[in-house]
This record gives C-alpha cells, sequence and structure tokens, in this order.
C-alpha cells in the first residue's frame, strides 16, 4: 500500500517570502504537496511559481478564479463540480493537470454521492469528494461511497474526506485508500476540521514498509487539547490524535470505530464517562483493548499513581480535583495504607502544607484562595502545560515536584502490554 500525498494548505497570514519559508519547512517534516486557495490568498500576495519550486503546486479555485499565473504554475488545479450558486462550475484545466471536487453540505448516501459525480470529468483527472459527518458512524458510508468511486474512477485517482469535529479518525481510516491526505501543518490554524497533524502522518509510514502488507488496526488517544500529547511519539503506530470538544460524541465515536482500531488512550475529560460508557467496574479508565465485538477498559494510571506516591514519600497526601488521575491515586493510596485528602475547588480555604498532587488539567483555572505553606506538589502533567502548572504552584507558594513525564512513561508501558492482547 503506497501512502497517499500529504498536502499542506498555506495559511492566509503567511505572504510573499513567509509563503516561501513555510513551504520549505513543510517539506523538510515530509509534505508532497502545498495548496493555495483563492479564497485564502489574493492573486498578488503569494508567489506561485517561487513556490512550485519547492513543492508541488495545488490551486483551488474557492469562490474567487484562478489567477493565470497560478494556473501556470499548477502540479493540479482544483475545481468544484458546483459553483457557489449550485450550477455547473467550470471544469477547465490545461491536460493532465485537473482535480474535480465536490463539496457537499451535509452527509450523503452512497447512492446519492455518485449521482453528483455523473457529470463526465477527464479521465487523466484526479477526483476529490467531501462530506461534514455529522455523526461518527458515517464513516461506513463513507468507505462505501470511496470504494465505490475507485470502481468507477479507478483506486489512483480518488480520495474522500470527511469533516468536523468527530471526522480525524474516519480521515485516518479513508487516507489507506486516497490519493490525497490534506493535513495540518501544526500551530492554531487548519484548513478544515478534522485534519491530522503532518507529523503524527509522517510518524506513522516513516521506516514501514506498507508496499506488500496491509495497515494494522490502528491505535489513538482520546481528549480534549491534546496537541502536546506525547502518545503517538512512543506507541507503536498508526497511533491518532482524536482530540474532540468536551461534551462531543465520544461514546458514539469510540463504538464507531470498533472495527477499525485496536486500542485507544483517554484522557482527560473521558476517563469517567467512558468508564461509564463500558461499562467498567472502575470510577475512571485510560485504556480500552478491543476484545472482538466489544472495549475492554483498564486504568493503568495506578502505575504512574504508585510512582508519584512512592517518590512523595508521605503517609498523607492531598489531591487537588476528583478526576480520572484521583481515582488512580485512590486505589494506590489504599493498597499502600496512604490517607488521601480529596479537595475540590470549594474546600480549599486556607494555605495548604505537606505533600500533594495537582490533577487539574491546565485548562481549569484554579481558585484564588489556593495557597500553599512548605507545600511539596507533584505535577504530573508534562511539558509546556505541565511547566505552567509548576510556575502557578510557585507563585501561590509551593515547591513543584515535576512528575508528569514520569507517570506518563510508567503507564504507557502497561497500556502496550495490553494493546498486544488486543483481538
Amino acid at each position: 500500500m503506497t501512502p497517499a500525498r500529504r498536502v499542506v494548505t498555506l495559511p492566509p497570514t503567511l505572504l510573499g517570502t513567509d509563503a516561501v519559508h513555510f513551504a520549505r519547512e513543510c517539506q523538510r517534516r515530509g509534505a508532497d504537496v502545498l495548496e493555495i486557495r483563492t479564497d485564502l490568498h489574493a492573486p498578488e500576495a503569494v508567489d506561485p511559481a517561487a513556490l512550485a519550486t519547492v513543492l508541488p503546486l495545488l490551486v483551488s479555485e474557492r469562490g474567487k478564479p484562478l489567477p493565470p499565473s497560478w494556473l501556470s504554475a499548477a502540479w493540479r488545479v482544483d475545481r468544484d463540480l458546483m459553483d457557489a450558486t449550485g450550477h455547473q462550475g467550470s471544469l477547465d484545466a490545461p491536460s493532465g493537470k485537473l482535480l474535480a471536487s465536490h463539496h457537499a453540505d451535509r452527509q450523503l448516501t452512497t447512492d446519492e454521492a455518485l449521482r453528483l459525480w455523473e457529470r463526465a470529468v477527464p479521465p487523466d483527472a484526479l477526483v476529490k469528494h467531501v462530506e461534514p459527518m455529522a455523526h461518527p458512524d458515517h464513516l461506513g458510508t463513507l468507505l462505501e461511497t470511496q470504494r465505490r468511486m475507485a470502481e468507477r474512477f479507478g483506486v489512483t485517482r480518488v480520495t474522500v474526506l470527511g469533516m468536523g469535529t468527530v471526522a480525524l479518525p474516519a480521515r485516518a481510516v479513508l487516507a489507506r485508500n486516497n490519493v490525497l491526505d490534506y493535513v495540518a501543518a501544526g500551530g492554531s490554524w487548519a484548513a478544515a476540521p478534522g485534519q491530522r497533524l503532518l507529523d503524527d502522518v509522517v510518524r506513522e509510514w516513516r521506516g514501514a514498509d506498507r508496499t506488500t502488507i496491509p495497515a494494522p488496526l490502528r491505535l489513538g488517544i482520546f481528549g480534549m487539547s491534546i496537541a502536546h500529547s506525547r502518545s503517538p511519539r512512543i506507541h507503536r503506530q498508526p497511533f491518532d490524535r482524536i482530540d474532540i470538544p468536551e461534551g462531543g460524541p465520544v461514546e458514539a465515536l469510540l463504538d464507531s470505530l470498533l472495527p477499525y482500531y485496536a486500542g485507544f488512550a483517554v484522557t482527560s475529560p473521558f476517563k469517567k464517562p467512558l468508564a461509564l460508557h463500558t461499562g467498567s467496574s472502575l470510577d475512571a479508565i485510560n485504556t480500552l483493548v478491543r476484545r472482538g465485538n466489544r472495549w475492554e477498559s483498564f486504568n493503568t494510571d495506578t502505575e504512574g499513581a504508585r510512582m508519584v506516591l512512592e517518590r512523595l514519600g508521605s503517609k498523607e497526601v492531598f489531591v487537588l480535583g476528583d478526576g480520572g488521575a484521583t481515582s488512580a491515586l485512590r486505589t494506590v493510596a489504599a493498597e499502600r495504607g496512604e490517607a488521601l485528602r480529596i479537595l475540590r475547588r470549594a474546600d480549599i480555604q486556607a494555605p495548604l502544607t505537606g505533600a500533594g498532587v495537582w490533577t487539574w488539567p491546565v485548562q481549569v483555572e484554579p481558585p484564588d484562595s489556593l495557597r500553599f505553606e512548605r507545600a511539596r506538589v507533584a505535577v504530573i502533567a508534562y511539558g509546556a502545560p505541565g511547566r505552567r502548572i509548576a510556575a502557578e504552584i510557585t507563585r501561590r507558594g509551593g515547591t513543584p515536584v515535576l512528575l508528569g513525564a514520569a507517570w506518563f512513561v510508567a503507564q504507557a508501558r502497561r497500556q502496550r502490554q495490553l494493546w498486544e492482547t488486543a483481538t
């Protein structure tokens, strides 16, 4: 199996020489194609010829006509089957350069999608079909649409994409048989919701020979604001970073992915909801393993919790927060005969002393009343979030103990062992 070409879209804030620098950096990181769009850049804002010397250039007509200079520099020319008014769009493009596309405004059945492609397109054109994903189980329909389009146009021409807050794992599965894989370079801007990060996609294929063997079942992590997560860097590939908003349909998404994934890591804020959804006897989970037609749940955070309590070395520990990590701490403290004082936000009235653990994620604002006095406070986040929490502890009079990376490694070792048992 040959990987899809990785397409990165030029952000609208990058112009002139900055755009060329962006293209070079993306090329260095493993991008295959650079896209520029007429709804994001004015004709004179970029130098298409200069960009085309760095990466093959995909020029996309979105509402405004394509400038001649863009057409002459293009590797491919993306034109919509329908224009903004709902009428047939122009498919004019130099020979061998057309990418015919259709961007649906709603979920479609496969038959509805195929009817949109009854219009003749040149035999040397690539074809791209895009739909929003209002519900996670639409992945099955998109896979059938992809299969049927490949039968009609040939497997070397077709790309099918989903968009939306639950689309990332669908795009990962669809990418196995797509020609193009639209990915995000990183940072705060992405060309479409649901895009995977370029670095994650490159990591999936680096050092792997997938030309003769089928891709394995995937692994992934569920969480919110997890761009910093190190899980995709240390676990078996392919491993997807599934970042969805709190309150999103994580339960339905998990169920829809059962045929395609061997297991998941679970982080805040989904440890308790998915424990309930999977019928776990645990209050909170951080690991899911496929067992035939169901998910089995575990909490390997107990390995990290054991290490943290050992390092703190105190018979009584206060804990800030009562989420999934606290559940693991509670289990291990009971095993060790240690006392835990679980402090919710309303419970904090006086300066805290002794040893403690901060379990609030970085996006949770601590109460104004929180102060420390000669307290050692373990930080179980890592990277930039962990450093921000450590600075907050110091500002409030405490001494941070950075144990996030150690917690992460301890629980990840056990996760890897469990995922190897997936069926």
